[in-house]
């Protein structure tokens, strides 16, 4: 019995799915730490160029991933305005990288890369194909970004180094990427310990049959008497039933007596005799 209730709270539990998660405080530690812009941003130097990073944006993916935006400036100086970049990843359920695509902003200049794409072609190693796969998307994306870059014409040193600042966060956003295992969530059925014991059904008892009694006899009837005038002693009176024209006499009648045929002929000739004589009588006179 509680074997029955145990499988049926295992079918009531929700699957789990691996969560996954930025971490924070790790991936700003690993640029100096969230210290700029009132704690929103980490400042750091790539070839003696300062750059700026603000903390990345996440938001759920269908599939159960997530989508990662980070932006990323290239501080130019007090006089000149910054250039500006983004960095997009999508990272599947289970923490694997999906796509990657990156686009730089340079006083009214746009530059976007392709969408890069993890796929199947992507991996070379078998110890560590998602790793080996995330290099592969991280060097084309940077590859794709330079090319661009240098059809501009751009001799700007801190803007040539931009697509290596990209490169340097996508590194340690990847490096920041966590699952954690989500806790199955239980309905509201009770543990088996809980449920009363299921106690088998009795048979209602069957009530006991009485006795029948014998039925009893009619009462008698009284039978009424009169007192004889010239004896003084009591004399039943006989039982007479109304009358009933309808029904059968309760006073049966006696049986008649079936003549046999040589009686009724013999009837018969009698009264022939006796109408011979009355005719012969009367012709004598």
């Amino acid at each position: 019995m509680k074997a029955r209730y145990l499988l049926l709270a295992l079918l009531l539990a929700t699957p789990t799915f691996a969560a996954v998660e930025i971490d924070m405080e790790g991936f700003g530690t690993s640029l100096g730490g969230w210290k700029a812009r009132k704690g929103k941003a980490a400042e750091y130097e790539i070839s003696e160029a300062l750059y700026r990073t603000y903390q990345p944006e996440t938001s759920p993916s269908p599939d159960g991933g997530i989508f990662v935006s980070v932006r990323i400036d290239h501080v130019r100086g007090f006089m000149a305005s910054d250039d500006h970049a983004s960095l997009e990843l999508s990272f599947a359920a289970d923490g694997t990288l999906v796509t990657a695509q990156s686009s730089l902003a340079l006083q009214g200049r746009t530059i976007s890369s392709e969408l890069i794409k993890g796929g199947a072609s992507a991996s070379t190693s078998v110890a560590a194909p998602y790793v080996d796969r995330a290099v592969k998307i991280g060097t084309d994306l940077v590859a794709d970004l330079s090319s661009k870059l240098l059809r501009e014409k751009i001799v700007e040193a801190g803007r040539v180094s931009f697509p290596a600042a990209i490169r340097h966060n996508y590194n340690l956003l990847y490096q920041a990427v966590r699952t954690k295992a989500a806790e199955p969530k239980m309905t509201d059925a009770k543990p088996p310990e809980s449920l009363p014991e299921k106690k088998p059904e009795t048979p209602p008892a069957t009530p006991e049959k009485k006795p029948e009694e014998a039925p009893k006899p009619p009462p008698q009837q009284k039978q009424e008497t009169v007192i004889d005038a010239t004896t003084g002693k009591p004399v039943p009176l006989p039982d007479v039933k109304s009358y009933n024209p309808s029904g059968a006499p309760g006073t049966p009648l006696p049986e008649k007596k079936e003549k046999d045929d040589k009686s009724g002929m013999l009837d018969v000739g009698k009264d022939v005799l006796k109408i011979a004589r009355d005719v012969v009588k009367d012709q004598t006179k």
